[in-house]
C-alpha cells in the first residue's frame, strides 16, 4: 500500500495524527491530487526536495530573504506530509511500497534542514545533534510498533513540532540578522528542538516499557 506518509493496511492505525487533515482546503485538494496522475509516494518525495531548498537556502545564503524562504520551504514539505497520506488512504492510491516512504523521506529531510542550519550559526555540532535526536525519536517510535504495541506519536518534539519551531527559528533569526547581524535566536532554536527530541526519546521509551509490563 502507497501511503507516502506511509499507513498501510493495519498499520493505518498507525497514522500520524493530524488536525488539518479534517480542513475543507485539505480534503479539496487531496481529492484533486487524488484524481489526476500524481502519486502519494511522489509527493512524499517531493517533500524531500522542499526540504533540500531550504537546506540550501539556509546553508548558503546566510541573508534574512532567504531565510524566510527556507522557513516557506518547510511548511511546504509538512503541506507534502499532510498530502501523501491523505492521497493513499481517501484516495485509495496506495502501494506494496508505500512503508519504505512512510519514514525515509522523513528522516532525510528533517536532517538536510537541522543539519543546515547548524552549519548557518557555526555550530555544526549542534545541527547534527538535533538531526540525529531526531531521527532517535522516529526510531523509538517504530521501535514500539516492532514490539506488538501501537506506534506513539507523543512527545513534545514530534516531527511538526520541530518543523514548527526551526520555521519560527529561521523567522527570528531573519529578523535578527537584519537588525543585529546576528543569529542566536537560530542558535537557541536548535538547542530546544535537540533538547526536545532528546526527551522525547526518553519518554516514549519509558511509555514503551510501561505499555510492555502491563501486556
Amino acid at each position: 500500500m502507497q501511503t507516502g506518509s506511509g499507513e498501510t493496511g493495519g498499520a493505518a492505525a498507525a497514522r500520524r495524527p493530524i488536525a488539518e487533515r479534517s480542513a475543507p482546503w485539505a480534503v479539496a485538494l487531496a481529492a484533486r491530487l487524488a484524481r489526476s496522475r500524481v502519486t502519494p509516494n511522489q509527493i512524499s518525495l517531493a517533500s524531500v526536495a522542499f526540504a533540500a531548498a531550504g537546506a540550501a537556502l539556509i546553508g548558503l545564503l546566510p541573508h534574512p530573504v532567504a531565510w524566510l524562504a527556507a522557513a516557506a520551504c518547510i511548511q511546504l514539505r509538512l503541506l507534502c506530509n499532510l498530502l501523501d497520506g491523505m492521497v493513499a488512504i481517501e484516495g485509495g492510491k496506495q502501494s506494496a511500497v508505500g512503508p519504505i516512504y512512510n519514514d525515509a523521506p522523513d528522516r532525510v529531510a528533517d536532517s538536510l534542514v537541522l543539519i543546515a542550519a547548524g552549519y548557518a550559526v557555526a555550530l555544526p555540532w549542534l545541527g547534527w545533534a538535533a538531526a540525529l535526536l531526531a531521527v532517535a525519536t522516529a526510531y523509538v517510535r517504530v521501535l514500539g510498533g516492532s514490539v506488538g504495541l501501537e506506534q506513539s506519536f507523543a512527545g513534545i518534539m514530534s516531527k511538526r513540532r520541530r518543523m514548527d519551531a526551526l520555521t519560527l527559528g529561521l523567522a527570528a533569526a531573519a529578523a535578527e540578522t537584519w537588525a543585529l547581524s546576528s543569529h542566536h535566536s537560530l542558535a537557541a532554536v536548535l538547542a530546544v528542538i535537540a533538547a526536545g527530541s532528546l526527551w522525547t526519546c526518553v519518554t516514549r521509551t519509558a511509555d514503551i516499557a510501561r505499555r510492555l509490563r502491563r501486556a
